[in-house]
C-alpha cells in the first residue's frame, strides 16, 4: 500500500464532501471516512478498516446520486486491495 494511493482516496472522499448536491447525512458519513484515514495513531489495517466500515453504512442510503455511489464502489475495492 502506497502513501500515494491513500492521498488520492482522501482526495476523492474530499472531492465528494465538498459537493454540496450531496444530500447532508450522505457528507457527514464522508466525513467521518476522511477523518478515520488521517487518525495518526493508529495502524494503516484500522485505518482502512473504520474507513470501510463508514462507507459500507452508505449503501443504504436511496438518496445518493448514481455517480456519487460509483465512486464509493471504486473507493472501497482501492481500500481493500490495500489490506
Amino acid at each position: 500500500m502506497s502513501e500515494e494511493q491513500l492521498k488520492e482516496v482522501i482526495d476523492i472522499l474530499i472531492q465528494i464532501e465538498n459537493d454540496f448536491s450531496i444530500p447532508k447525512n450522505i457528507r457527514f458519513k464522508i466525513k467521518g471516512a476522511i477523518t478515520a484515514l488521517k487518525e495518526d495513531n493508529k495502524s494503516i489495517g484500522v485505518k482502512i478498516n473504520k474507513t470501510l466500515q463508514e462507507l459500507d453504512s452508505l449503501d443504504e442510503e436511496s438518496n445518493m446520486p448514481s455517480f456519487t455511489r460509483t465512486q464509493i464502489w471504486n473507493i472501497v475495492s482501492s481500500l481493500e486491495s490495500m489490506l
